[in-house]
């Protein structure tokens, strides 16, 4: 049996021979584990992803350029935001936090900022887990701004970097969010915090990773800390938003994932998902990985266009929706569904094929019905 560490390597290589020669790994951030963990049936996404495949490069030279992501203006006036939340050493931050988070502790007179700066996202992450135990051990309030943490993903390490993490005086540790989307009378648009609270959850998993390695493990609390701007200024408000849902369905569906080397292994040698590549040979490149499409893949895959496409070709049923497909058991395609509802193929006994055949039945009699009334509309109209 091959050493784990040398295995590893191994996997390692052959994911950057994957990615193409000289090509940067584009790294994982909590927003795309989110969006990989609402699909663990999708080996392409699984595979693209480990291998740090930039897929906004991949999509347009596949020629279905891909709508999604932030724009630059929201980006800016996100990044200006949270400067302003964090000025003064994030005084005002951890106000927040004490506020509406611990408020039974010691009021914050001036948090602890520690220097996370190291060589590469490995140093960072343990420059961060050391400055946590620290934190821990100094007691008080503890400001890490954008630490880094890195979380195992189908056998390949994502290093994510959340806005901010604070340690309260009793040793347990908070995930904060800042968003530059507003909270209007206290409360904000229920589908934002629910993508934040999904993009929290990873944190909050990631950084349950680092409590396991300390003796005691600390807490890392399941209510973190949302902070966007209040009403229409750019005054910075803070909610509670307890994750313990996203973070049990996210923990859940990352350990389903299928592991990266057992996709590797399936792919045919010099598979390569470099976008230098002629269209034909990426293109095939790209088939060679199978994909679970559904339309919920539009809001958060750089490849939905193309992969709708193909789907939509291949008369796919998942192209209408998890939900449709889940309905219809064994039948895969809609010429499948068709077949069996106009009683061609499929097994009676089976409930899918029976609920098909019914309505098939019942479509027919009320266009029936339907014809028949209109004939005899026809019939008694006067002449005009």
């Amino acid at each position: 049996m091959p050493h784990p560490r040398r295995q590893g390597a191994a996997l390692r290589h052959r994911l950057a021979e994957l990615r193409g020669p000289d090509v940067p790994a584009k790294a994982l951030d909590a927003r795309a584990l989110a969006a990989l963990a609402a699909n663990p049936g999708c080996a392409r996404r699984a595979v693209l992803d480990g291998a740090g495949v930039d897929k906004t490069r991949l999509a347009d030279a596949l020629g279905s350029p891909s709508a999604f992501g932030q724009s630059q203006f929201a980006l800016t006036r996100g990044n200006a935001f949270e400067a302003r939340v964090k000025a003064d050493g994030g005084a005002e931050l951890v106000r927040l936090a004490h506020r509406k988070l611990d408020p039974g502790a010691e009021p914050p007179e001036r948090a602890a900022v520690p220097d996370l700066s190291a060589s590469g996202p490995e140093g960072r992450a343990a420059r961060t887990a050391l400055a946590l135990r620290e934190a821990v051990e100094a007691g008080g309030w503890t400001l890490l701004d954008h630490p880094m943490l890195a979380l195992d993903v189908a056998g390949s390490p994502a290093f994510l970097e959340p806005d901010a993490v604070v340690v309260h005086p009793d040793g347990s540790w908070t995930v904060v969010e800042i968003k530059s989307f507003p909270m209007l009378d206290g409360s904000a648009d229920p589908a934002k915090v629910g993508a934040a609270a999904r993009q929290a959850a990873v944190y909050v998993l990631a950084l349950e990773d680092v409590a396991a390695r300390l003796d005691p493990a600390p807490r890392v609390r399941h209510r973190i800390l949302l902070v966007c701007p209040k009403d229409f200024s750019n005054l910075p408000a803070a909610s509670a938003v307890d994750v313990r849902k996203q973070r049990a369905v996210t923990r859940r569906q990352l350990a389903r994932l299928t592991r990266i080397e057992d996709i590797v292994d399936a792919l045919p040698e010099g598979t390569c998902f470099s976008p230098e590549l002629p269209a034909a040979e990426l293109t095939a490149a790209v088939e060679a990985v199978p994909a679970t499409y559904a339309p919920e893949c539009l809001s958060a895959c750089e490849l939905a266009f193309h992969c709708r496409e193909r789907s939509r070709a291949a008369g796919a049923v998942t192209s209408l929706g998890r939900a449709v497909r889940a309905e219809l058991g064994g039948l895969t395609t809609v010429g499948a569904v068709l077949s069996a509802a106009r009683g061609e193929t499929g097994d009676p006994a089976d409930p899918a094929v029976a609920a098909l055949r019914r309505a098939a039945r019942l479509r027919a009699e009320a266009l029936a019905t339907a014809d028949a009334a209109g004939a005899a509309t026809a019939e008694v109209a006067p002449c005009p």
